[in-house]
């Protein structure tokens, strides 16, 4: 499910709401696990090569979110 899907299917369109502010939390938790194991193991220079925004939307394709 996408992100967007996550937050659409959500009670609630306040930013604020627990489940909402769980969905981002999730998100940028998962994202910093995945930044952090790249940063270590990066063997074709992705983490080098790529700008914060480029590996953002990687993250986001491998995750399909």
């Amino acid at each position: 499910m996408t992100l967007k899907e996550k937050f659409k299917q959500s009670d609630s369109m306040d930013w604020r709401n627990d489940e909402n502010v769980q969905i981002a939390e999730d998100f940028a938790i998962g994202f910093a696990e995945w930044y952090l194991n790249l940063w270590h193991t990066d063997d074709d220079s992705s983490f080098n090569n790529n700008s914060p925004q480029q590996l953002l939307e990687i993250y986001k394709q491998e995750k399909g979110l």
